[in-house]
C-alpha cells in the first residue's frame, strides 16, 4: 500500500528535502528434491544446477479462496535471502489466462496489502465490537478472475521476506530486480505452463521504480535467451507493464504535489496561504536537487536530508477526501492484515519460515535504507522508453484523489517521456471510459486495441484504485490484458 507514514518519509513532501552535505534445462531435467522438513515444516523443493545459489520451496494452502489452486512459499538465495510469495490460479482458465506479477510499493510495503485490500481473491474484514474478529471474504472483483496472479514480497525484509544477515539486505531497486528475475525463472520452470502465456508486471506507488527495473531485466534476459538458448533460462512472454499511482519520474511528479495541494480541484490548502507560498519557494530547490541527483548520481545529492509532516497532519495523503482518525496509517485494514498474517495457523498453512520476522505491512527501516541510497529520486522512465519502443505495452493509471503520486504528475510524465508513440499519444484526445453506464474516468492512448501507451485518470479513487473503485479497476485490468479498447 505504502501507508501515510511512508509518504512522510520520502515520497510526497518533497518541499522539505534539502541537500545533504556530505539457465534452466528442460522440465524433465529438473531436480525436485521432494518433500522434506525445513524448520519443522514440509515443502516441495525445486532447484537446478543452472541456478546453484537458488531454490524454490512450496506449500499448497487453501486460505482466502479455496476454490482455486494456490501455492505459497519462498525463493531461497544462498541460504541468506528468502523472498515470500503467494500465488493464485485464475478462476476461469488457468491454462490459457495470462500470468501477472503484482507488487506493492514502499519501498518495503508487502504485496499482501494488494492481496487483501485491493485486488486479491479475498478481502480482509473485521466483525464489529471491541473484541471483533478478523476474517476474509470472497472478492468478486479479484484480478485473478481471468488471470493467474503472483503476490511477491520484495525486496528482502518486506513482509515475510527476510535475510539471515545484514549482507543479504538489498538497498536499491536494480539489486531487487535481479532477485525477482531469479524467482520468476524458478517459478516458470516449476510451472512450465505459464512460461508461454502472456506475462504482465503490475505495481503501485514505489512500483513505479520496481516494475520498470524488473521488466527491463526480463526484457534483456529474453534477448539473451534468443541469442544463446543453451544458457537454459526460459523466455518470459512479457507483454505489458501496469503502473498504478506510481512514482516513475520524480523530477516531474514531485513538483506536481504543490499544484495538487494548492491549486487543483482537490486542493487541501488555500492558494494564498503561507504554506502554499512556502511550498512554491521550496519547489524549485527540490527540482534543482533532483536534477543534480540525475547528473551526478551520488548519495550526497540523491538522498533526502529530512522530511516533515505535510500541510495537514490529519489529511489522508492517499485520498484527500478523507481525514485520518487516531490510526496513524489512515486505514484500519492495515492492522487487520497484520493480525491475520501473524496467526500461527495462517503462517503454518502458508509455509512461513520460523525465522521470518513478525509480519508488518510496511518496513520503515527498509524504506530508510532505500532513501539513504538515493534510490527514490532516480528516474526510471528511460527504462520505460526502451521497453515501449521494443514492443512492451504501457498502462499508467491514477486515481484523482491521491495527492502522493497524483494524476497531474502521472499524466504529465506519460505525455513527456520519449517513445515512438509520443506524437500519436499527445495528438490523441481524452475519451470517456464508462463502466456499468457510469463514467469511471478518462483515457488517452496511442495504438490499437487498449493501446501501446495508455493513460487513465480514474474518478473517485485515491492511491489504491482497486480498493476505491473495485469494479472499474477490474474492468480496466481485463480490457488491458485482453487488449480491448478502454474508451467507449
Amino acid at each position: 500500500m505504502g501507508f501515510s507514514r511512508f509518504l512522510n518519509l520520502g515520497l510526497v513532501l518533497f518541499a522539505h528535502m534539502v541537500p545533504t552535505v556530505l539457465g534452466l534445462p528442460s522440465v524433465d531435467e529438473q531436480q525436485v528434491l521432494g518433500l522434506k522438513g525445513g524448520n519443522s515444516m514440509s515443502y516441495e523443493y525445486v532447484s537446478h544446477p543452472a541456478l546453484p545459489e537458488h531454490s524454490l520451496r512450496l506449500k499448497e494452502p487453501t486460505l482466502c479462496d479455496d476454490s482455486v489452486k494456490q501455492y505459497s512459499g519462498y525463493l531461497d538465495i544462498a541460504q541468506d535471502k528468502h523472498l515470500f510469495f503467494w500465488f493464485f490460479e485464475s478462476r476461469s482458465s488457468p491454462s490459457s489466462d495470462p500470468l501477472v506479477l503484482w507488487l506493492n510499493g514502499g519501498a518495503g510495503c508487502s504485496s499482501m496489502t494488494g492481496l487483501f485490500f485491493e485486488l486479491g481473491p479475498c478481502n480482509i474484514n473485521r466483525t464489529e465490537g471491541a473484541n471483533g474478529t478478523v476474517f476474509t471474504s470472497y472478492n468478486p472483483h479479484a484480478w485473478n478472475n481471468h488471470a493467474n496472479v503472483i503476490f511477491l514480497d520484495q525486496p528482502v525484509e518486506t513482509g515475510f521476506s527476510f535475510s539471515s544477515s545484514k549482507s543479504g539486505h538489498v538497498k536499491t531497486t536494480p539489486e531487487a530486480a535481479l532477485d525477482v528475475y531469479a524467482f520468476l525463472q524458478l517459478f516458470v520452470h516449476r510451472f512450465e505452463e505459464y512460461s508461454t502465456q502472456p506475462f504482465h508486471i503490475a505495481g503501485e506507488s514505489y512500483g513505479g521504480h520496481f516494475v520498470p527495473h524488473i521488466a527491463s531485466v526480463v526484457h534483456h534476459k529474453n534477448k539473451e535467451i534468443i541469442h544463446a538458448p543453451s544458457a537454459g533460462f526460459r523466455r518470459l512472454n512479457l507483454e505489458s507493464i501496469l503502473l498504478g499511482n506510481a512514482l516513475t519520474d520524480p523530477l516531474i511528479q514531485m513538483p506536481s504535489v504543490v499544484g495538487y495541494a494548492c491549486d487543483g480541484p482537490f486542493a487541501v490548502l488555500s492558494p494564498d496561504s503561507p504554506q502554499c507560498r512556502d511550498l512554491r519557494i521550496r519547489g524549485p530547490i527540490c527540482e534543482r536537487m533532483i536534477k543534480a541527483c540525475h547528473a551526478l548520481n551520488t548519495r550526497a545529492v540523491c538522498a533526502p536530508r529530512r522530511s516533515t509532516a505535510g500541510p495537514s497532519a490529519k489529511r489522508n495523503f492517499h485520498d484527500v477526501r478523507l481525514f485520518c482518525d487516531t490510526n496513524p496509517d489512515c486505514y484500519n485494514e492495515g492492522h487487520w492484515i497484520e493480525e491475520y498474517m501473524n496467526r500461527p495457523q495462517v503462517k503454518e498453512a502458508l509455509g512461513v519460515d520460523l525465522n521470518a520476522p513478525y509480519f508488518v505491512g510496511c518496513n520503515t527501516d527498509l524504506l530508510v535504507e532505500f532513501m539513504t541510497q538515493g534510490d527514490g529520486m532516480q528516474d526510471t522512465k528511460s527504462l520505460v522508453t526502451e521497453l515501449v519502443d521494443e514492443g512492451i505495452r504501457l498502462l499508467v493509471y491514477a486515481g484523482n484523489t491521491d495527492m502522493a503520486c497524483n494524476y497531474l504528475g502521472n499524466s504529465r510524465w506519460v505525455a513527456e517521456f520519449p517513445s515512438v508513440h509520443k506524437d500519436a499519444f499527445n495528438e490523441a484526445e481524452y475519451l470517456q471510459w464508462t463502466v456499468s453506464n457510469r463514467q469511471a474516468g478518462i483515457v488517452r492512448s496511442a495504438g490499437e486495441g487498449a493501446g501501446n501507451v495508455t493513460y487513465i485518470t480514474v474518478f473517485e479513487a485515491g492511491h489504491m484504485v482497486p480498493h476505491d473503485q473495485p469494479e472499474a479497476a477490474l474492468d480496466m485490468f481485463e480490457r488491458w490484458i485482453h487488449n480491448a479498447p478502454l474508451s467507449d
